[in-house]
């Protein structure tokens, strides 16, 4: 249980700085992304010392198709030297629809990449004016057909929430990602982020968030015209055809460890959660000096630990919290540790336990927040 079988690498490059985003991204710094792939590669080197085969590998941002063709071939092939994939397992590259052509398709298939994960976020150019994001909905279309040419698996990711958004534009966004034929598909509402510039706005009195009522609306729709395509829910916010699950994810949600690599790379390793600096001038100054990039870490007590898996398990909509395996894994008995808790729940209809399994209801994935936090 404690040899990570999941790796991070995140690529901090884009085109321009969405508003929503709070990731730890750069715009308009291209010209230093050599020197951020040696830094990269000398991370990778000090931390792991020898390569490390992984049954998951999720290369995020940022955008890392952003990269031009010569360093996207450069990070895959020093992500093959050091992260080799396992027999059968799972390379994610997340992709922005208009920084893709099809050299980059063809680097990123022919390294052995199984699986694109495609930001359209919605495909209402209002919406895409609000997020301020860069691209035009034919854009993701285009990208689609480039991406299906070769690899079978891929999954676009839409936000609903959006300021000025209404419930048919949010229908016609999903109608639309579902005549495109993913097999996964990531629905996140629309959250403010403190510090990025739609919260500012939003605090400014310049933006109107949508009412929770409607936003409530727009998930059930989400969940009711996702299932009936065949996508089942199998976490709060993702849906995916039988077998198309996001593995990668799946470790997170099972509170597994985990490398993480780049900036501002999260990674669980030994009870300890930490992560790098999200300063990108730091992040090159220290490695390129040889030392590791460390920012902010926390070693978990073994009943944190315990509380953290419950909820993080809670969020698998289908599996939600085994029981034998969460004793095995934390040492506790879930009812022994948030009994009183679930109780409370499943007598307001927040979650249903079989006594085998603890699952959130229906009514308990609109407060889901809530169900955590008591458990926590």
């Amino acid at each position: 249980m404690n040899r990570p079988r999941a790796a991070y690498v995140h690529i901090p490059f884009c085109a321009h700085k969405c508003g929503y985003c709070d990731f730890a991204s750069v715009a308009g710094l291209d010209s230093l992304a050599g020197r951020y792939l040696s830094a990269l590669e000398r991370e990778l080197s000090l931390r792991l010392a020898e390569p490390q085969s992984v049954d998951t590998l999720f290369v995020g941002g940022g955008t890392p198709t952003q990269l031009e063709p010569r360093l996207l071939e450069r990070l895959m092939t020093l992500l093959r030297r050091w992260l080799p994939l396992s027999p059968g397992g799972e390379w994610t590259v997340e992709a922005n629809p208009n920084t893709l052509d099809a050299t980059k398709v063809g680097i990123l298939a022919d390294a052995g990449v199984g699986r694109i994960s495609l930001g359209a976020q919605s495909f209402d150019p209002n919406a895409l004016k609000v997020l301020e994001r860069n691209h035009h909905p034919g854009d993701v279309s285009r990208a689609v057909e480039l991406i299906t040419r070769r690899f079978r698996s891929w999954s676009l990711d839409l936000i609903f929430g959006v300021p000025g958004s209404s419930l048919s534009s949010w229908l016609s966004d999903l109608d639309a990602a579902l005549a495109l034929a993913p097999a996964h598909l990531s629905c996140y509402g629309l959250v403010y982020e403190k510090g990025t510039p739609l919260w500012k706005s939003l605090v400014r009195g310049q933006v109107q968030p949508l009412d929770e009522d409607l936003e409530r609306t727009m998930y059930e729709a989400t969940i009711d015209r996702l299932e009936a395509a065949g996508l089942a829910m199998y976490e709060i916010s993702n849906f995916a055809r039988p077998g198309a699950e996001c593995r990668h994810n799946l470790v997170y949600w099972a509170n597994e460890p985990y490398f993480g690599f780049g900036l501002g790379a999260a990674r669980y390793l030994d009870h300890v959660r930490a992560s790098n600096t999200r300063d990108l001038s730091a992040y090159l100054r220290r490695l390129e000096s040889g030392l590791v990039p460390t920012g902010p870490s926390e070693q978990l007590p073994p009943e944190a630990r315990a509380r953290e898996t419950a909820i993080l398990n809670l969020r698998r909509t289908r599996l939600g919290i085994d029981r034998a395996e969460f004793t095995a894994r934390t040492g506790f008995q879930l009812d022994d540790l948030c009994g009183p808790a679930l109780e409370r729940h499943r007598q307001a209809g927040l979650i249903v336990d079989d006594h085998r399994r603890v699952r959130l209801s229906r009514a308990g994935l609109f407060l889901a927040d809530t169900v955590m936090a008591d458990l926590l």
